[in-house]
């Protein structure tokens, strides 16, 4: 897989919560979904390239699997990683 693939890979979806959008107009703060192996790093550069931005600061963060039941049939959500990455003055993102 080629660094240009890789970053394509890494932004999945953005995610878009009442929480998430009180971030982007209070902190300029933009919240996306990423692999769990992502680092900050990865997802800095992923999000200039892609979108091309300057970025402030990555905050990132794991949700962990939560166990679901139905009946006598148990499992667990998938484990994933959110991505919170702020920008700088008068940068912005259209996500829709």
């Amino acid at each position: 897989m080629s660094s240009l693939d890789r970053l394509y890979h890494i932004i999945k979806a953005p995610v878009l919560t009442e929480k998430g959008t009180d971030d982007q107009q209070k902190r300029n703060a933009y919240t996306f979904r990423v692999p769990v192996d992502a680092n900050k790093i990865e997802i800095k550069s992923a999000v200039e390239t892609l979108f091309k931005v300057k970025v402030k600061a990555v905050n990132t963060l794991r949700i962990m699997p939560k166990v679901k039941r139905r009946g006598y049939v148990a499992g667990t959500s998938p484990a994933w990683k959110k991505a919170m990455v702020m920008l700088k003055e008068g940068d912005t993102i259209e996500l829709l």
